[in-house]
């Protein structure tokens, strides 16, 4: 089944949209009605983004994923091939084939496109692990740009255990182990646990660049642990440890999982980005985005450990939302704020960074929901902010002129119009898994509605 033209989602999307954008302030008690109606608003969503994606960003020339599109999805210069966009457009079409059954013949073979392009170009076949990016070409480079990081390699195994999955492809879950150990034989740090970010070819961490460069290709200060890399070491290790129960991956998978929990996050509710190889946290921004993707990702991990409903798993998750609806929540517009201080007035935002980014709001639609699914019957907050997500989203964050995410809008929702709409950091990944699983959790709780066991 070939998806239909993104103009005409564009406009039903908008259109649905119009009810709910409607209101204002605190909403009424959700029922049945109004999970199906803002379910059937993000499956919109999702077919207007898929159809834009794909099978436009597909290479038949190169392989793998074309990354760079204009504001109006022209192909933009051909760019470095980057392992953290190939590996999110495997997963994005990995999840369609596995959760969307009457899309799965389309998907399922950029699925294997994809993995064909990890395997053949993006793997070090001399060295092993995966290149941060190669030239257009598909040349590695032989300066600083040859550098692996933990954070891409952490992508492309979580790409490949879903194609693994999606596929049934036993190549895709064997790159996926040799990626884990080779990563877990080099990155990994046992003294102190957890893993260095930035690695030279050979799999060592780096503590400086060429010309004494002290920040990486990713931004980070080389030398140090990041957040960042491992809360997506976590993601990836719990998708792998489903279907390779090894007692060395769950091992790491836990101490992780802990990691993250107990050191990178912190109180009042908010993660700290950058380490010392032994943990003291390094000054910064926090982050509001990637606090409420942790607050879903540790609730995910303590699922696939077995912990259940963990009550200090659950307190230090939900701190994590909590605390980004406190300190890092527009409401007056809706939407989620960039990055600012962990703590400041809701009055002052001079130092609060008030850009509404793509995934950040992608993102929060997802989490909010989340927390609405597990403690709805508590309060209504996540489900009134949820629903403010939304109406920004569709008012503001979707091009209305040519369909597609603005990478970044204003805090009232005002975009600049000549914005990619791809790039190596801009790919399907967090606006399909956010659509995706919101849309099946807003099923979900509508069924529940109806035969009145919630909502």
């Amino acid at each position: 089944m070939r998806l239909a033209s993104p103009k005409i989602f564009v406009l039903a999307l908008l259109s649905a949209a119009a009810t709910l954008a409607a209101a204002e302030g605190p909403t009424t008690r959700p029922g049945a009605s109004d999970y199906r109606a803002l379910a059937d608003e993000t499956e919109r969503g999702l077919r207007a983004e898929l159809s834009l994606w794909y099978p436009r960003s597909v290479d038949r020339e190169r392989g793998g994923f074309r990354s760079n599109f204009n504001a109006d999805w022209s192909p933009g210069p051909p760019a470095q091939r980057s392992v953290v966009f190939q590996s999110r457009m495997i997963w994005t079409a990995a999840e369609v084939t596995k959760r969307r059954p009457v899309l799965a013949d389309e998907f399922r073979p950029y699925v294997s496109h994809g993995v064909k392009f990890l395997r053949d170009v993006l793997w070090d076949a001399e060295r092993g692990g995966f290149y941060w990016v190669v030239d257009p070409d598909n040349k590695p480079y032989d300066d600083d740009r040859a550098s692996k990081h933990s954070y891409g390699n952490a992508f492309a195994i979580y790409a490949l255990a879903e194609a693994h999955r999606a596929t049934a492809d036993p190549e895709a879950l064997d790159l996926a182990k040799r990626a884990f150990l080779w990563l877990d034989e080099r990155a990994h740090d046992d003294i102190n646990g957890g893993y260095f970010d930035a690695l030279d070819r050979d799999g060592r961490p780096r503590k400086s660049g060429t010309g004494g460069r002290v920040v990486d290709q990713i931004g980070g200060p080389y030398g140090t642990k990041s957040m960042n890399a491992h809360i997506h070491l976590m993601e990836a290790f719990n998708v792998l440890h489903q279907l390779w129960r090894d007692s060395r991956l769950e091992a790491r998978l836990r101490e992780v999982f802990l990691i993250v929990r107990d050191r990178i996050a912190v109180e009042p509710g908010c993660l700290n980005q950058y380490f010392t190889p032994d943990w003291p946290a390094l000054p910064n921004a926090d982050s509001y985005g990637h606090d409420v993707e942790t607050g879903y990702l540790l609730l995910e991990a303590a699922d696939g450990l077995d912990l259940g409903h963990d009550p200090k798993t659950v307190a230090v998750a939900r701190s994590l939302v909590d605390h980004a609806l406190a300190h890092g929540w527009d409401a007056q517009h809706g939407g989620f704020y960039d990055e600012g201080p962990a703590v400041h007035s809701a009055k002052d935002l001079s130092r609060v960074h008030t850009r509404k980014v793509w995934w950040v709001q992608a993102e929060g639609l997802n989490a909010l929901l989340l927390f609405h699914e597990r403690f709805g019957h508590e309060t209504d907050v996540y489900w009134n902010a949820a629903v403010a997500q939304w109406n920004f989203i569709a008012r503001h964050q979707v091009d209305p002129a040519h369909g597609g995410w603005f990478a970044e809008v204003d805090r009232d929702g005002t975009a600049k119009p000549d914005q990619l709409k791809g790039q190596n950091w801009k790919a399907s990944y967090h606006t399909g898994r956010s659509l995706m699983l919101s849309g099946e959790r807003l099923e979900k709780l509508a069924g529940a509605a109806a035969l009145g066991r919630g909502g």
